[in-house]
């Protein structure tokens, strides 16, 4: 005989459920880039057509910097990140809840750079993913590949191209550092398709000068590092938590031997 206040099992099955939802976190899929590069005029333009793919560092620094101005783009392959998000979850049955670039500030190594200095640089998303990471080096400078002036002229579109945030940078030579992207409409459609992930670094302000590992830097550990969290769907995520329940429920009632 059930009590003027208890519920039938059914719906406590379903309180639980709901309430258990809640719960249920996300899943985190680690990338790095598939290949990076930094670009720069040089103090007088005169390094503007160099590629410098191959280097073991990338660089941000203002326009107007005594070395020149420093932009560096990142490309990230996310179809593995699909992947394992459509085997947990399903395919289109989850939605990216945070996507996080990491980096590790280092001290500038040629005379090539800037020195590092405190300021505020731009992520932004680029629409054009066919640019080519190249080979140079800052002895070594490559003729092929990515330039300052490719980067300019061929792969940055005012107006399709999408802001990710701006961001502080301390002037550490040393240190971990993480950046929270804003969720456009153009990086959650490539996150979401699996496809190529184009990001640009450049200067905020006429102060900045950021020096940080690269894809090919030595340590693993080291090389900068995009975080992608995917949450499912609220449908998927009351039928995985029912399905845990039920399977709880089921071996609380087998009968003993």
């Amino acid at each position: 005989m059930r009590t003027k206040n208890s519920l039938p099992p059914a719906v406590s099955l379903l309180a639980i459920t709901l309430t258990a939802t809640s719960s249920v976190h996300g899943t985190v899929v680690n990338l790095n880039p598939a290949a990076d590069a930094f670009v720069t005029t040089g103090p007088a333009n005169n390094l503007a057509t160099n590629n410098y793919g191959g280097a073991g560092a990338l660089a941000i620094s203002a326009a107007g910097s005594s070395k020149g101005e420093f932009q560096s783009v990142m490309r990230f392959d996310t179809s593995g990140a699909k992947s394992s998000f459509d085997t947990l979850y399903g395919a289109g049955l989850w939605s990216v809840q945070s996507v996080i670039l990491q980096l590790s500030a280092a001290a500038p190594n040629n005379a090539i750079f800037n020195a590092n200095n405190a300021g505020s640089f731009g992520l932004t998303w680029m629409q054009n993913d066919g640019w080519t990471e190249g080979t140079g080096t800052p002895n070594t400078p490559g003729t092929s590949g990515i330039t300052y002036s490719t980067l300019q002229s061929t792969f940055i579109n005012p107006g399709v191209d999408e802001a990710l945030g701006t961001f502080s940078y301390d002037g550490s030579s040393s240190g971990t550092f993480t950046y929270t992207l804003s969720a456009s409409s153009g990086l959650v459609s490539d996150l979401l398709a699996g496809g190529l992930v184009s990001l640009r670094l450049s200067a905020a302000d006429n102060a900045v000068s950021y020096f940080f590992d690269s894809l090919s830097f030595g340590t693993p550990a080291n090389r900068p590092l995009l975080s992608i969290t995917a949450v499912p769907e609220p449908e998927t995520a009351a039928l995985l938590v029912l399905g845990g329940l039920l399977c709880a429920m089921r071996g609380r009632t087998r009968p003993r031997q």
